[in-house]
């Protein structure tokens, strides 16, 4: 166990007893939601992964330990302190933990915690890519760098449709990153189930996604999947409303200098007003089926 490690209570026997363990990011609390939604949902997460009989982890930095299980306090502190506490991927997390700092995790840092728990399935809204414009900006996540490198399942609403999703599945083929779309024959784009991006490798069974982890990492195929579960269709925004949003989001982001990390919260929030709050709701049920799924599939894998 690292010595910067804690894990709570309820994820540590969980780990211990080989039961299945699902890890949820921070970030989506602090940054992706206003309070009190956020804390609300996080809460609401948890409570499903329990339900679908599998143990929450979720992970954080707080007064510089990187936790994996946090308590209801601690999950609304986050929620309250928002903007206010860190936005941590990969490059924050030593500088957070040396000054004993409070972080909320990434897609990416919530990866490396997870692995460093023995964690291997990871639910989440939706994860970062190559941003529209990256051929001048060189603006790609650190999440797809991480997926080419740690070995845990991402189980998502594919990529945010504030992105280059194009461009974010052809740098994951360069990373050698398995992309699954379940039960779906096109990528899904967040906010809507269809991207127009044909599915190179879909299945329609977690029984099916656990056999395939399971033989990648046993023979010795470092580095993570993305499972993209597309958004119920009863909860997808029409593609022209949230295609117009996000183009007006983006020129207003262009217009602020907004740069870097800022760029994906402060889209988020825009699209939020522009449609009404209506994204927000989608936001909420995406995340609600991404648990689901990946409990399923941790529950398949720990039988494995």
């Amino acid at each position: 166990m690292n010595e910067y490690l804690d894990l709570s209570e309820e994820v540590s026997d969980a780990l211990s007893r080989g039961a299945p363990v699902v890890a949820l990011e921070s970030t989506i609390i602090s940054h992706g939601m206003p309070f009190p939604r956020n804390a609300e949902t996080a809460l609401a997460v948890e409570a499903e992964v329990r339900a679908s009989g599998a143990v929450p982890a979720t992970i954080a930095i707080i007064s510089g330990r990187l936790k994996a299980g946090l308590s209801e306090s601690q999950i609304g502190f986050l929620g309250e302190r928002g903007h206010r506490v860190a936005k941590v991927s990969r490059r924050d997390i030593g500088r957070i933990v040396a000054s004993g700092a409070d972080g909320a995790t990434t897609v990416a840092a919530t990866m490396i915690i997870a692995e460093m728990a023995g964690i291997r399935v990871f639910a989440t809204g939706g994860i970062g890519g190559v941003h529209r414009g990256a051929e001048r900006t060189m603006d790609v996540s650190a999440d797809l760098d991480e997926l080419g490198r740690t070995s845990v399942a991402v189980v998502c609403a594919g990529a945010k449709s504030i992105l280059d999703i194009p461009m974010t599945l052809e740098y994951l083929e360069t990373k050698g990153v398995p992309v699954v779309v379940y039960r779906g024959d096109e990528f899904p784009a967040f906010y809507t189930s269809r991207s127009g991006l044909k599915a190179e490798l879909r299945m329609d069974s977690a029984t099916e996604i656990a056999a395939m982890l399971k033989a990648k990492w046993t023979l010795g195929l470092a580095g993570g999947v993305v499972i993209a579960n597309p958004i119920p269709v009863e909860y997808e925004m029409p593609a022209d409303v949230i295609g117009a949003a996000i183009e007006k989001a983006l020129v207003e982001a262009s217009t602020a200098g907004v740069r870097g990390k800022d760029v994906t919260p402060f889209m988020l929030a825009r699209v939020k007003d522009l449609t009404g709050g209506d994204s927000l709701e989608s936001n909420i049920a995406l995340v609600m089926n991404n648990a689901r799924l990946a409990s399923a599939v941790a529950l398949e894998y720990a039988r494995l």
